[in-house]
């Protein structure tokens, strides 16, 4: 399935005036794909003709692939949510304002600098590992 517009987008004259924003109209997206099954599938069913001798057209079987593609669909939606979710606690560990996984290194690599110095064997072992603080 490929979408497109049934007008072009005109682009303005002036460079100085900005484009204006759109919304795709490809409607490519999982339920959008799912929507547009589903619409087929009820004008088949509308239509009392429409008896194909192969299962896989069947209405009945478009009808089961239309639920299962919903289940599956909603399925990973949830399953984003959570990974979503644990990203975002895992962030807070690692760069978190106190106790933080970055914060706990940096004072540890301080803290052999200061009781070893700046050029013992034991501050060379963990001077080159590197971490970062987010913004």
């Amino acid at each position: 399935m490929q979408g497109k517009r049934a007008s072009t987008i005109t682009a303005p004259v002036d460079p100085n005036i900005p484009a204006p924003s759109t919304i795709s109209s490809s409607q490519q997206s999982y339920d959008q794909q799912i929507q547009h099954l589903a619409g087929l599938n009820s004008v088949l069913l509308s239509e009392p003709s429409y008896s194909p001798n192969e299962t896989i057209l069947q209405t009945a079987t478009v009808t089961a692939k239309i639920n299962t593609l919903t289940t599956k669909n909603n399925e990973v939606a949830t399953a984003y949510t959570q990974v979503s979710n644990s990203r975002i606690q895992r962030d807070k560990t690692i760069y978190g304002k106190e106790d933080s996984i970055v914060d706990i290194a940096l004072d540890v690599k301080k803290y052999v600098k200061s009781l070893f110095g700046a050029t013992s064997p034991e501050y060379a072992q963990i001077s080159g590992i590197e971490f970062k603080r987010t913004k």
